[in-house]
């Protein structure tokens, strides 16, 4: 594919995933690009909760907040329609996510967080509540502590990719991954700075199948799968996200391929190894992150240098609430790169540019449709090989 190709199908997917996000059956494009955007209060009569007192506010506000973001156990008092959050999350994203889902709903004049409540107002609050003082809790679901580095070809997501050019897979191939995070336990108020941590259960598996063959009728051979187990530890507050993780992968080369190729010879670059991640989110909008990573382990057949280093960032702008589909979107750059100390520390980056949708803004799991542009070395078996690709796909995770 080549640059021009490229551009136009960046713009296409990303056009595609803005305009199905305003899509509304009842209004023409032309209505669209005339009207302002909606707010939330459009969807509600507008005499719906004006004649409401505080105390219907704070319940309603109460019960938004708990079917959303349970796992925080945050408290909500309201006094003039102003309405003040107490017991927010450390981390800065999840904050910030509550407090633009409470400043959206409509008749709240205000959104302030407090580190404090009148004793006799938070003893009514929390016998309100029935909430025990608890350290921690037990399967947490709502989000991440440490969010996936979406531009990582090998991050632990739903995903399916079409990729074009690329000489060692295929020059028409299709990258499909099933990964998750199986969340454990989260800590809360935990060290010096009270954020919370996490452990995990990490799974993941990536296989590559070349497009275009045409053995016995067959229409395309599986090349390459690879298995990860991990065990992430993360912690979170303020603008900071850290991650410790242990891991094995097992790569294997595929069925298909050995039986169209008897000439390959099959070895096991299987590996175990730990890393250690930090991000920063330096905006609301604009993320950095970067972690190296030791190999303490190697299969003899395919022995891998221990070192490695990699980082990159995420941009994420025209964000826009659709209160008719109850959806927030808002497009995406990705860039992620690898040095290695087995491929001498050359560089290997992955570029995306899509769009994604998510049930609430920041958090939570999100749909995204994005092109994507590859330039470095493959995978599995033939890590060591230098390749390039573009292509196209869509991803689901959080």
């Amino acid at each position: 594919m080549n640059k021009k190709n490229l551009l136009l199908s960046l713009f296409f997917f990303s056009f595609v995933g803005y305009f199905s996000l305003h899509a509304n059956p009842e209004v023409t494009i032309e209505t669209f690009l005339a009207e302002s955007p909606p707010t939330r209060s459009d969807s509600i009569p507008s005499a719906h909760l004006e004649k409401e007192e505080d105390a219907y506010l704070e319940g309603y506000i109460q019960a938004l907040v708990n079917a959303h973001y349970y796992e925080f156990d945050i408290l909500v008092y309201v006094e003039n329609k102003d309405v003040y959050l107490y017991n927010l999350p450390k981390n800065a994203l999840i904050k910030s996510s509550i407090i633009r889902f409470v400043a959206d709903l409509p008749e709240v004049k205000s959104v302030t967080e407090v580190d404090k409540l009148p004793e006799t107002r938070l003893e009514v609050l929390e016998e309100r509540e029935g909430r025990p003082q608890i350290t921690g809790i037990w399967f947490p679901q709502s989000t991440v502590l440490y969010a996936p580095m979406i531009g990582n070809p090998r991050e632990t997501l739903y995903s399916a990719a079409y990729h074009i050019g690329d000489n060692v897979m295929g020059k028409k191939s299709i990258a499909v991954s099933l990964g998750d995070n199986f969340p454990i336990y989260r800590w809360r108020n935990v060290f010096y700075w009270q954020g919370a941590l996490q452990i995990d259960i990490q799974a993941g598996v990536w296989s590559v199948f070349r497009m275009g063959v045409h053995y016995h009728g067959e229409m395309s051979e599986l090349m390459n799968t690879d298995y990860l187990l991990g065990i992430p530890l993360s912690y979170a507050f303020d603008k900071w996200a850290f991650r410790f993780r242990v891991y094995h992968v097992s790569c294997h080369l595929g069925d298909e391929c050995l039986v169209h190729h008897p000439e390959t010879h099959r070895v096991n670059p299987s590996m175990e190894a730990i890393d250690f991640f930090v991000a920063y989110q330096a905006t609301k909008t604009l993320r950095f992150y970067i972690g190296p990573g030791w190999v303490f382990h190697s299969d003899k057949t395919y022995p891998i240098d221990p070192f490695y280093i990699e980082y990159g960032g995420e941009l994420r702008f025209l964000g826009y609430k659709s209160f008719y589909h109850k959806l927030y979107g808002t497009f995406f750059v990705a860039l992620y790169m690898r040095n290695w100390q087995v491929n001498h520390w050359r560089f290997d980056g992955t570029y995306l540019l899509g769009y994604e949708w998510s049930k609430l803004q920041g958090v939570g799991r999100k749909m995204r449709l994005f092109a994507t542009y590859h330039h470095g070395y493959s995978e599995g078996q033939f890590f060591k090989d230098s390749t390039s690709y573009s292509g196209f796909g869509f991803s689901w995770g959080f």
